[in-house]
């Protein structure tokens, strides 16, 4: 398989000379099979350069999943060019709207009504298919399954695992580690602590051994006692995420749209120094846009 970002910033985009090498766009990474088939994941604002990479090979089938429908994530779709065109087949898969009680096509196609956007949904020329995915769905592209499972994100955001040919490759999509919401004291600590271990050693099981883990990694140590319950992790709970995994490679994504290089660089280097390397970690990598990891 291979893997290519196109967008690894969180909330919104931010090019501009202080985010050249690592890239402004947000999230977005272009996933190939090995027989070439092509798999997306998220369609932040990063989709639209990729989509300009796509017109040799017209007439274009792909696979977007959508972790979950915050603009960061979603806000490239309009702007996805092969959906205009006759021909192309765009499979699209998510998560339901809890609130609202929407399907995925609801929720993605209010963001083309008129007050947002001058093109329609309805309007677009290529056929579209969604499906409202379940948690544990697995979906087969070609010879790989793609699997998902629910993360702890303030609206419902699936992890998603590639497997396909002995490869794996895992993305958290924007997920938090659960912290127990009650004090000790309090007579459903115990229980919320039950609940807590449950879903951490599903989160274990569901990603274990996989090749590549492109982790959410928005914010450092120092803030997140002020982001706590946003719903993002930080570059110390995705380096213990991936030992506990067993992963082969980490990727730290969703950067904060306001670091520059320098400064992301500065706490990613922080961040190892606090974490020496073990016997068996995995190697860590700054995501950047542009690059083909190949698996």
């Amino acid at each position: 398989m291979k893997i290519r970002f196109w967008g690894v910033r969180g909330s919104i985009p931010f090019p501009g000379p202080n985010t050249i090498t690592y890239g402004g766009n947000t999230t977005c990474i272009e996933v190939r099979t090995d027989a070439n088939d092509l798999i997306i994941l998220d369609a932040g604002s990063g989709i639209f350069p990729l989509a300009q990479t796509l017109f040799k090979e017209l007439p274009l089938t792909c696979h977007i999943f959508i972790t979950h429908t915050h603009w960061d994530h979603i806000q490239g779709l309009p702007f996805f060019i092969p959906t205009f065109i006759p021909g192309n087949t765009i499979h699209i898969h998510g998560a339901f709207d809890p609130i609202n009680q929407g399907d995925l096509r609801e929720v993605l196609s209010r963001q083309m009504e008129y007050c947002y956007f001058p093109v329609r949904e309805t309007e677009l020329k290529a056929t579209i298919h969604y499906l409202t995915l379940r948690d544990r769905q697995v979906i087969k592209v070609g010879n790989a399954t793609v699997s998902n499972l629910l993360m702890n994100h303030p609206v419902l955001n699936y992890a998603y695992r590639i497997d396909c040919n002995g490869k794996s490759i895992c993305f958290t999509g924007d997920h938090e580690p659960l912290f127990n919401i009650y004090d000790p004291e309090d007579e459903d600590c115990d229980e919320y602590q039950s609940f807590m271990d449950q879903k951490n050693q599903g989160i274990i099981d569901f990603m274990r051994g996989v090749d590549v883990l492109i982790a959410d990694t928005s914010y450092t140590r120092d803030e997140y006692p002020q982001k706590r319950g946003w719903g993002h992790g930080t570059y110390d709970s995705s380096i213990a995420l991936a030992r506990q995994i067993g992963a082969r490679q980490l990727y730290f994504t969703h950067h904060e749209p306001t670091r520059s290089d320098r400064d992301l660089e500065r706490v990613f280097q922080e961040a190892l120094s606090r974490h020496p390397r073990q016997p068996g970690d995995p190697e860590f990598h700054l995501a950047q846009e542009g690059p083909v990891i190949e698996l």
